[in-house]
């Protein structure tokens, strides 16, 4: 911990990952850790683990501003159930990470808090990726061996592709929402970012499960990723991205992931070819439901000029204002028959593999707002499938590329296993940043 946090005071002045730092109290938490495991009271594997929350996460008595300057005094008087389950295996909580406003962009800017350093690049101010921006840094720069983030429509994977780090998008109802600021309730789902797969597969293991305060949880037991993570990929059924769908993609990303299906495949898994119901962009263009859902729970700020908000959020969030009835109810007809669909299209295949972006991170002063980033992350979302994202290269300028592994609703282990197999086979993940020096990273047994 006391390395950790020597590093925080160190860069955070410049990586800007961090709200708040809960210093003097994770100290005194892992003291009390290293306390109770010498006497041998030990919670488990994961007691003294520190981890980061993404800032739309509610700890009782501690401010949720959810990326919003109109929120900076606002305490939260119950703590959300994921945060209730790190705290019951002996997690200790470093602090609260910046995100976009309302949780409400990809980029990972922030007009009032400030925008996170993408740590990959010491002298550009680049895209951090949103909306989990903070917590994408804190891993990528080891100012945290593990954070949660959220991902409505690609926040968890976005950050950890121009991050560098790995990210698991969970399907709707695997770990609960219960007191996270909600952007859109039918997309909405935490899901954990950390440096390897084995250690998201590990956070993943203790945050799932069901909770009475959210029933979609209780549409599905639990399922422990562990047993299965070590079984490769000899024999998976492995799809790639149609042809037709690279189009767009930056060259320096598509040669990455030619590279990732070579080494797939030379471990034994069969890479094969599929034909997509649709395109991926007629997806990512369905916005009506995010954009419906969010205006509802934040029109009443974003209509409110008095208040100091990002104009690129409210203005985005001002376009759910004319969605009517029938265009949210028809995009929800819709989206069910394009996930039979696509349910039909991976039948005999076991994930379906994509870039996670389909560009590197751009500096913030090219940033076009108008344009979607997330057009390989948003048909996840849509389709109640799992993702994982996970480094497979670097660009010529030193920036990170990134694998998606997608499956299927509610199959989050076969997403791990595939991931884990790579980065048996690879260590892109092991790579240090500029921001970084390798001098200072925390002694093995700290970091996992």
């Amino acid at each position: 911990m006391d390395a950790l946090l020597a590093r925080i005071a160190a860069r955070e002045p410049k990586l800007h990952a961090f709200v708040e730092v809960y210093a003097a109290e994770a100290r005194l938490a892992a003291e009390a850790a290293d306390k109770a495991i010498r006497s041998g009271h030990a919670l488990g594997p994961l007691h003294g683990i520190p981890i980061a929350i993404k800032d739309i996460v509610d700890i009782e008595g501690r401010v949720t501003t959810g990326g919003s300057a109109s929120r900076l005094s606002h305490r939260a008087t119950a703590t959300a159930t994921v945060v209730r389950r790190m705290l019951s295996h002996g997690l200790i909580v470093l602090g609260k990470t910046h995100t976009v406003e309302f949780a409400c962009g990809a980029f990972g800017t922030n007009q009032h808090l400030g925008t996170p350093w993408n740590p990959w690049d010491a002298e550009v101010a680049r895209t951090p990726g949103g909306s989990s921006s903070g917590s994408g840094v804190a891993v990528a720069a080891r100012l945290a061996p593990w954070a949660l983030g959220t991902d409505p429509g690609g926040s968890v994977r976005q950050p950890a592709a121009w991050c560098g780090i790995t990210g698991l998008k969970t399907t709707i109802g695997r770990i609960s929402t219960h007191g996270i600021l909600p952007l859109s309730p039918s997309l909405d789902t935490p899901g954990p970012m950390a440096r390897t797969v084995r250690d998201v597969a590990l956070l993943y293991g203790i945050l799932q499960g069901p909770d009475p305060l959210d029933p979609l949880t209780l549409r599905r037991e639990a399922a422990d990723p562990m047993p299965a993570l070590e079984s490769g990929v000899r024999g998976l059924r492995l799809a790639r991205l149609p042809a037709q769908e690279r189009a767009g993609a930056a060259a320096d990303v598509l040669e990455a992931y030619d590279r990732s299906l070579a080494l797939l495949a030379g471990l034994g898994a069969q890479i094969v070819d599929i034909s997509l119901p649709f395109r991926l962009a007629d997806v990512a263009s369905m916005t009506s439901i995010a954009r419906a859902e969010s205006y509802l729970l934040n029109g009443h700020l974003v209509e409110d000029r008095g208040l100091k908000l990002d104009e690129v959020v409210r203005r985005r969030l001002l376009s759910g204002a004319g969605i009517s009835a029938q265009d949210y109810l028809a995009t929800q007809r819709r989206r069910l028959e394009m996930k039979l669909e696509m349910d039909a299209a991976l039948a005999g295949a076991h994930a379906l593999l994509t870039p996670t972006t389909a560009t590197t991170a751009v500096p913030l002063a090219q940033i076009n707002y108008d344009e979607q980033p997330t057009l390989f992350a948003r048909f996840v979302n849509m389709l109640e499938m799992c993702a994982l994202a996970l480094p497979n290269g670097f660009t010529a300028e030193g920036l990170p590329t990134s694998l998606q592994i997608a499956c299927r609703g509610y199959e989050e282990a076969m997403a791990l296993r595939i991931g884990h197999a790579y980065q048996q086979a690879s260590d892109w993940h092991e790579r240090l940043p500029p921001a970084v020096e390798r001098r200072q990273v925390a002694p093995a047994g700290l970091v996992a």
